[in-house]
């Protein structure tokens, strides 16, 4: 071999990239997600993903036939250099390969960064040690509710549980803001999912038993063997706990894993946008990337109404999929929840004045939970509407990019 350094060189470097790459497409590294205001392409823009896919699957091979082609002139060079540079500068090189090798695959993989609970306590409320006034996801089956707090699910990102005898996993990712409680069956058989990385700034996970990457924030697989299908969404709502508990009062909650108790401490401020990262914290202006939002899905439509907007009004009706609906706002300002504002055959239109909800058509009136406390439609409740969801504006618009912007002054 007359010049066993180029042949030493360009696996060594190719090997170099591809194990970088493998990451990097997945990951928030600069350049490699779209941008939070570049979201005109909308999700079906994957290039970078699919890429990752195939680097993700194909690195093994890719990994022993690198090494195979460079194991010989790495030999010579070592053995019998033509130059002596040349054996400090290939000594060199693959000690970079071996530390980003170690890199990649131990300290810069998602599951690696975000673990799961280890110790997993579940607790009723006389053992609660979580504030009342976190924000939680809370899931009920079966007369059994359970809370789990944004500020440790936000690490997690997954925290796999049973409910009411339903097996579910409830998912968060910190920077889309997206809370979503899914049910772990695949094609009718429960699978375990790992944290891989990121599409769109959204948390993607692994399944097990097929290596589909599923998006957190629909539960669709966008590749591998099952793209194209989609996780059964179940019904998660966001509120305070002490909402939560309001309306649960046999809830159990999830309490923090002590081994995590520095990580937790990094999330204190993400419930209400004070997150430092920028990455994660609030824009409190309307309509800007990181601005609040709640999406609503009805029939094949979707919309996004201003946090701010319902802030200050506490209520906005609309229709939505040709469902009328109402978004209503607690008295804490930071719970939500929306309605449909069909009782029986009537339609209802709501108003709020004097800090008091009621409708147009009775004058009964009713909580922001949709329950009617007093006049002629005292006892009714308004059916929830499952899928409305609190976000940030460049979550919800890219994987809605059909969505439909609430006009209050229409």
């Amino acid at each position: 071999m007359k010049r066993p350094f180029l042949f030493f060189l360009l696996p060594i470097l190719l090997l170099i990239i591809a194990e970088v790459l493998s990451v990097y497409f997945i990951m928030p590294f600069p350049g490699s997600q779209l941008g939070l205001a570049e979201t005109e392409a909308g999700p079906a823009s994957l290039g970078r993903v699919e890429l990752g896919y195939w680097l993700h699957k194909n690195i093994g091979w890719m990994r022993v036939v690198g090494l195979l082609l460079l194991a010989y002139p790495a030999f010579l060079i070592i053995s019998k250099p033509r130059r002596v540079w040349q054996r400090y500068v290939a000594g060199i090189l693959l000690l970079a390969y071996g530390v980003v090798l170690y890199q990649v695959n131990m300290e810069m993989m998602a599951d690696h960064m975000f673990l799961q609970p280890i110790h997993k306590r579940v607790v009723p409320m006389s053992e609660n040690k979580i504030p009342l006034n976190k924000l939680v996801v809370g899931f009920e089956s079966m007369g059994e509710a359970t809370a789990y707090p944004l500020q440790l699910i936000g690490y997690h990102h997954q925290v796999r549980d049973t409910v009411g005898g339903e097996s579910i996993m409830v998912t968060y990712c910190t920077v889309c803001r997206t809370g979503r409680v899914f049910s772990p069956l695949v094609r009718g058989q429960a699978d375990e999912f790992r944290l891989v990385g990121m599409d769109h700034f959204n948390a993607m996970f692994e399944d097990k038993r097929t290596g589909s990457w599923w998006r957190q924030a629909t539960g669709e697989a966008i590749v591998g063997p099952l793209k194209g299908q989609s996780l059964t969404e179940l019904t998660g709502r966001q509120m305070t706990l002490g909402e939560w508990a309001a309306e649960h009062p046999n809830t159990h909650v999830l309490q923090a894993d002590p081994t995590f108790a520095e990580e937790f401490e990094h999330m204190k401020a993400y419930d209400r946008g004070l997150s430092k990262g920028k990455l994660t914290r609030r824009d409190s202006a309307s309509w800007k990337p990181k601005s609040w939002v709640i999406g609503v899905e009805r029939a094949g439509f979707s919309k996004a109404y201003d946090w701010n907007t319902l802030e200050t009004k506490r209520i906005l009706s609309d229709v939505v999929g040709g469902e009328p609906l109402v978004l209503t706002m607690a008295p804490d300002s930071v719970s939500f929840g929306a309605w449909s504002r069909r009782v029986g055959v009537q339609t209802l239109n709501f108003q709020y004045a004097n800090k008091k909800l009621t409708d147009k058509e009775t004058g009964s009136v009713w909580t922001w939970r949709g329950h009617c406390i007093a006049g002629s439609l005292a006892g009714r409740h308004l059916a929830s509407i499952p899928k409305a969801h609190q976000e940030f504006w460049h979550s919800w618009r890219s994987f809605h990019p059909d969505t439909k912007q609430y006009d209050p002054g229409n």
